[in-house]
């Protein structure tokens, strides 16, 4: 596309309905799809006046010629010149799975049981901008467990590195997948998934960060969905 279609493109975005007021807020695919998406309801329900232009990315230092998001969600405190960072929350790491499935294979309820099973595994392909990736065979080691110790004959491991495609499957029993507790908690909470075991991973350097452009301290609306974000967030 060219650079002129681009700034058209934007351009609609921003007066596609010159009654409201148009944020452009930008985060990953996954916080999009299982945080952000249910809570969408509330805010648009107490803010008649604003449209909401939704961009996801794992590339977040790479965005499209004239487009700069209002607001982003993402693991780097440093994202560009003209933003204001609050520290959110950190990383809190465990397996979950169905009842269903935990309830098929009682073997889950140790850490080698859980190695030697159907694990479900978020790669590492696409996410150079995140300083450290957990996976299956960090996780375990964190907790001991050498996963190089997984017998030849132990069913199947799947990769990916699209997240919403692993709960997807987890949600449909197929096996045990690492959940980020910003991600999952109300998945476990109203008890669609379980955590086959109680240890977890607590990582308090790995912070996740709200950015918000600077110029935008004086824009009711811009204010608005920052402080709505934050108190959902805190």
């Amino acid at each position: 596309m060219s650079f002129v279609n681009i700034s058209q493109a934007a351009e609609r975005i921003r007066t596609h309905n010159a009654g409201k007021r148009v944020l452009t807020l930008c985060c990953s695919p996954a916080f999009s799809a299982l945080w952000l998406s249910e809570r969408l309801p509330t805010f648009f329900s107490q803010n008649p006046d604003i449209d909401l232009n939704l961009i996801t990315t794992q590339n977040f230092l790479s965005m499209e010629p004239g487009i700069r998001p209002d607001i982003f969600i993402t693991k780097m405190a440093k994202i560009q010149d003209g933003y204001q960072c609050y520290p959110l929350f950190h990383d809190v790491i465990y397996p979950v799975c169905t009842p269903q499935y935990k309830a098929n294979h009682p073997e889950l309820s140790s850490l080698e049981g859980l190695r030697d099973g159907v694990l479900l595994n978020l790669s590492p392909y696409g996410r150079s901008q995140v300083a450290e990736h957990v996976d299956w065979n960090v996780w375990l080691a964190f907790n001991g467990i050498d996963i190089s110790e997984r017998p030849f004959e132990s069913p199947h491991m799947l990769n990916a590195n699209d997240y919403n495609l692993i709960i997807t499957m987890v949600l449909t029993h197929q096996g045990v997948a690492l959940g980020w507790n910003h991600l999952v908690k109300k998945l476990v909470d109203d008890g669609t998934l379980v955590r086959p075991v109680s240890d977890e991973l607590v990582l308090r350097e790995s912070l996740h960060y709200l950015t918000f452009r600077q110029d935008r301290q004086n824009d009711d609306a811009c204010c608005r969905l920052r402080d709505w974000m934050l108190s959902q967030l805190a």
